[in-house]
């Protein structure tokens, strides 16, 4: 950089600015790295193309009656919330729903596994995004103990059956799994920890989350072999990068429906096949 280029906007500079592609050039031409930000208006220019898609898909949806559910799985810290944030908060709250549901009660407890979950289910019209869901059985309960191993075997042969039915009923059911790294996923745990905004998100089961890894992946593993099917498959996204994960994830919702002026998008409505992928057993996984 030249020694000679003062680096600072002056007031005089800053008030004729108009727009902010000027700007970025005066930033430029005072000699300033600006990689992290163009990085970011990318990334939400990217992101308010693809939210006003999901607003046409959401009157879609709404118009023809239409029952959606998002299912967002996978290890504490994935960036599950995050995701079910972006896609959510341009959409009409009357035909949204997020469900996020606690342990289950005393009364839950003694009801078929599924009940409490049906009641949440999409209602003609709707888009439901379930932040964990009736998956807990499949992978949290067996690591943390919260389940015997008869209800674990139970769930594993009735959710595939219970998803085909709701397959037939003309659910459209679309299920992720975020895959972070071990170090990743320590690095959100410290993150959480030093942030006293986020700080509630640390839970004592995330605390387990690095010690019962190994046990965690097997369970996700028999997870995927016994309910990734033709009908519901497993969605894989690679997680590492939160930003990057969420654009894809909405390019992969938006590229199952054929809604109208869909071909009308201000950019690309077909996922990354490196970051999305269907679940196969030969498959690179970060976690």
């Amino acid at each position: 950089m030249n020694e000679n280029v003062d680096t600072k906007i002056t007031k005089e500079e800053f008030e004729t600015i108009t727009s902010k592609e000027e700007l970025l050039d005066i930033i430029q031409k005072k000699g300033k790295n600006i990689d992290k930000v163009l990085e970011k208006l990318k990334y939400e220019d990217e992101l308010k193309k693809l939210q006003i898609e999901l607003v046409k898909l959401q009157k879609w949806v709404y118009t023809e009656n239409k029952r959606v559910v998002i299912i967002f799985e996978g290890r504490d810290a994935a960036g599950k919330g995050g995701n079910i944030r972006r896609f959510s908060e341009h959409l009409n709250p009357r035909s949204i729903n997020l469900v996020a549901l606690t342990k289950p009660t005393e009364v839950e407890q003694g009801q078929w596994y599924f009940q409490r979950y049906i009641k949440e289910l999409s209602n003609p019209g709707e888009i439901v995004f379930f932040d964990r869901s009736w998956y807990n059985r499949a992978v949290v309960e067996p690591v943390m103990g919260f389940c015997t191993d008869e209800q674990y075997n139970r769930f594993m042969v009735q959710v595939p059956e219970f998803e085909h039915m709701l397959y037939e009923d003309g659910v459209k059911i679309i299920k992720f799994w975020f895959s972070i790294s071990k170090d990743e996923q320590k690095a959100r745990f410290d993150a959480r920890l030093k942030t006293p905004l986020k700080r509630w998100k640390f839970s004592p089961v995330d605390q387990k989350g690095q010690e019962l890894w190994d046990k965690y992946t097997f369970y996700k593993e028999q997870m995927f072999s016994k309910t990734h099917t033709a009908y519901c498959p497993w969605i894989t996204v690679k997680a590492n990068n939160k930003k990057v994960a969420r654009l894809e994830t909405m390019r992969y919702v938006l590229s199952q429906f054929d809604y109208p002026d869909k071909d009308k998008a201000l950019t690309t409505l077909l996922p990354d096949p490196n970051i999305i992928m269907r679940y196969f057993r030969s498959a690179h996984q970060l976690d």
